[in-house]
């Protein structure tokens, strides 16, 4: 955002995409040609830069998010007389009355925005990446006497129902996520010509016996593996060559890059252009190591957050708050809305570190219908209704108070549940919001948040909380809504 937004000239859109004081007109006001003309004349002055874009009704319901590599080109292409959108979202524009973009770093940022928010929100016109998918990750073992290279798409490693983390996975150094799997896949094939490392999946321990007489596989008789599994490298020596690959991860590979383009280009003089174009291929894989970002951006938290011990997570917890109260009891509580006009609400509980479905609870918000200014949603009025009908009983005495109560959100979200517990005018237990992104813990009567490290055991619960109770609200919206849409 800009430093001073009073400053932005009315009716401009300020360096983040987003749209200054002046709201559009009113839905209905406009002529189709009107509307379409407004919005593609704000979409010429967006910056040129890449991002992401949502297309929003009059209500600002998000109809459609899409990623762009520039912003202009992109969003204004929507807009322009000619536009033919194909049979399934042809129809949105008769419903888009604004739009927002948020510009990226760069194209690879772009993608993971789009993905995460397109998982999030479920626009309605939005039909790829709304599976379970992920980004794939590189994983470079460490405890292993021979450490292996490979990609992976579960980077905490959790295997099977007990949630047991795998062995190769333990001290793994992890990069990622990345955006292109295909070119990652090539770039790990190129740097092994280089760096020689494994990629397979055996179990080799130094100065084993048997490694003498085991036959090494075709990689090695290539020259693309050093065949620790044959007994052909030290220690010390692949150790070398592995430590050198993680700085070369770290570094801008100018090196390697420049001895293959001075092989595409006498490739290229000697007319073989077959060879030519696969080191320009492998020239690209490399570059696009540097398109990724990292687990402590969160982009992927249903992937990258692990198995949670249900004993260790209550007493973390109970730790980095400080209270001597024990937590055995948690509830979470989220808010959604952003696929259309039903907003509803929802609670979870958890008991000693384990969901406990008897106690969820879905509520439908009935607090308001219209909003000044067009506004379809409203996230503290919902939470207020959510947390006053959920404890209006717990405080009658007719139910029990869990030991926490963990609401989706920041500092306002936070606040909000607080109020609707002075209209009730009873003493809550320890109340807590959970930021998203930054993973923040606001705790109530404190002025600064509590950061916990990605992996402390109480964080990691808080998150099992939230998500679920995101989970559990999304399913209940999207049932009302098909509810709707059928006549149900």
């Amino acid at each position: 955002m800009a430093d001073d937004p009073d400053q932005i000239p009315p009716g401009k859109l300020d360096d983040d995409g987003f749209r200054t004081d002046v709201p559009p007109p009113e839905w209905g006001s406009e002529t189709r040609e009107e509307r379409l003309g407004r919005l593609l004349k704000d979409a010429r002055d967006l910056p040129p830069k890449p991002g992401v874009y949502l297309l929003k009704d009059a209500k600002g319901v998000v109809l459609y998010v899409g990623k762009a590599s520039k912003l202009p080109d992109r969003v204004s292409s929507y807009f322009i007389p000619s536009a033919d959108l194909g049979p399934k979202k042809q129809p949105m524009l008769e419903l888009v009355h604004t739009f927002d973009t948020l510009t990226c770093e760069g194209e690879w940022e772009a993608v993971l925005t789009e993905t995460r928010l397109i998982k999030d929100i479920k626009p309605r016109f939005n039909s790829l990446m709304t599976d379970g998918k992920s980004f794939p990750y590189l994983v470079v073992t460490r405890r292993e006497d021979f450490p292996r290279v490979f990609v992976t798409r579960n980077p905490s490693g959790v295997v099977g129902s007990a949630g047991e983390t795998a062995p190769e996975m333990k001290g793994a150094l992890v990069l990622g996520p990345f955006t292109n799997s295909g070119a990652l896949r090539e770039a790990v094939q190129v740097a092994q010509r280089v760096f020689k490392y494994r990629t397979c999946k055996l179990d080799i321990i130094e100065n084993d016996p048997k490694n003498r007489r085991f036959r090494p596989c075709l990689l090695y008789a290539i020259d693309q593996c050093s065949a620790p599994c044959a007994d052909k490298v030290s220690k010390e020596a692949y150790r070398t060559d592995i430590d050198r690959f993680v700085r070369f991860l770290s570094s801008k590979r100018s090196s390697l890059i420049g001895e293959l383009t001075e092989e595409m280009k006498q490739a290229a003089t000697d007319l073989d252009y077959e060879t030519a174009a696969a080191l320009r291929d492998q020239i690209h894989a490399l570059k696009k190591l540097d398109e990724r970002s990292t687990t402590r951006a969160g982009w992927q938290p249903e992937v990258e957050i692990g198995y949670i011990d249900p004993a260790k997570g209550p007493l973390a917890l109970q730790k980095a708050l400080g209270t001597d109260r024990e937590i055995r009891c948690v509830e979470g509580i989220d808010i959604a809305h952003l696929q259309g006009g039903e907003t509803v609400g929802s609670k979870v509980c958890f008991i000693d570190g384990k969901p406990f479905k008897n106690e969820y609870r879905r509520f439908r918000i009935k607090t308001f219908t219209n909003l000044p200014g067009g506004r379809a949603n409203d996230d503290y009025m919902s939470m207020r209704e959510v947390v006053s009908r959920r404890y209006r009983e717990a405080g009658a005495g007719e139910e029990l108070f869990p030991d926490l109560i963990l609401i989706d959100g920041g500092p306002g979200q936070l606040a909000a549940a607080m109020e609707a517990f002075d209209t009730l005018d009873i003493k809550p237990p320890l109340v807590i919001g959970l930021a998203k992104k930054e993973e923040l813990v606001y705790v109530t009567g404190r002025d600064e948040p509590i950061k916990l490290g990605r992996n402390n055991a109480g964080l990691r619960l808080c998150q099992a909380v939230r998500d679920e109770a995101h989970r559990f609200a999304q399913h209940y919206h999207h049932t009302l809504r098909r509810k709707r849409m059928l006549g149900e």
